[in-house]
C-alpha cells in the first residue's frame, strides 16, 4: 500500500481486517477491488471459505456470492481468486454477472483458465469487464518477475494498455517497487 501508484489492490473477501485494509489503500490513492474465491480446476486446492461452486442451486450460489460482495463497500468490482472451474461454467457465471450488474460492479477476469466465459458473459449481460494480460509471479524469482514486467511494457506500447496481476510476496513487491520508479521516465502511466 505504500508503493507509488495508483495501483489496483484486490482483497480477499474473507481477509481479516478487510475494511481497514481497504480504507488504508483508498487513503493512499489506490483503487480497491474484491477478490472473490471461486471453484478451482483441481479439487485438491483449497480456495478458502465461502467459495462460489459450480452445481450449486441458484439460490445457494446467490447467497454465497452476496455474502462475499457484502464484506466490503465502495469498491470498483471483483476478480476471481482461483476459479478455473467456476469461470468456465456459463450458468453459474450468468448468475454471478446478474448480481454484479444489479450492484453496478465490474469484473476483472484473471483468466485462470483458457475456458473462462467471464468476458463473454459479462458483455452479454452488460457488466463492465476487462481481463488480465500477464501474471507477474507464477515463478517467484526476481529475474523472472522482471521479465514479466518487461512484457507488460511491450504489451502496453503495442496495444495502449496492459493489465498485470501479481501477489504480495516479498520478491514480487521488491521487483514492482523498483519497476514503478522507472515508469515516468519510460513514458508509462498507471
Amino acid at each position: 500500500m505504500e508503493m507509488r501508484g495508483p495501483l489496483t489492490l484486490s482483497f480477499l473477501a474473507y481477509a481479516s481486517d478487510l475494511v481497514l485494509q481497504a480504507k488504508t489503500g483508498r487513503k493512499k490513492g489506490h483503487e480497491i477491488w474484491l477478490h472473490v474465491p471461486m471453484e478451482p480446476g483441481s479439487l485438491d486446492i483449497d480456495p478458502g471459505p465461502n467459495v462460489l461452486l459450480t452445481g450449486l442451486p441458484p439460490k445457494k450460489l446467490l447467497s454465497i456470492l452476496r455474502w462475499n460482495l457484502d464484506q466490503l463497500k465502495n469498491y470498483v468490482g471483483i476478480n476471481n481468486h482461483m476459479g478455473s472451474r467456476f469461470t468456465a461454467e456459463t450458468d453459474s457465471m450468468r448468475i454471478m454477472m446478474g448480481e454484479l450488474k444489479r450492484r453496478g460492479l465490474a469484473f476483472l477476469d484473471s483468466i485462470t483458465s483458457p475456458k473462462s466465459s467471464g468476458t463473454k458473459i459479462a458483455r452479454e449481460i452488460g457488466v463492465p469487464v476487462t481481463k488480465r494480460n500477464i501474471f507477474l509471479d507464477h515463478d517467484n524469482d526476481l529475474s523472472a518477475i522482471n521479465r514479466q514486467l518487461s512484457m507488460v511494457e511491450m504489451l502496453a506500447k503495442r496495444q495502449g494498455r496492459a493489465i498485470a496481476i501479481g501477489h504480495p510476496r516479498e520478491t514480487s513487491l521488491k521487483a514492482l517497487e523498483l519497476w514503478l520508479n522507472t515508469l515516468n521516465s519510460k513514458g508509462f502511466q498507471l
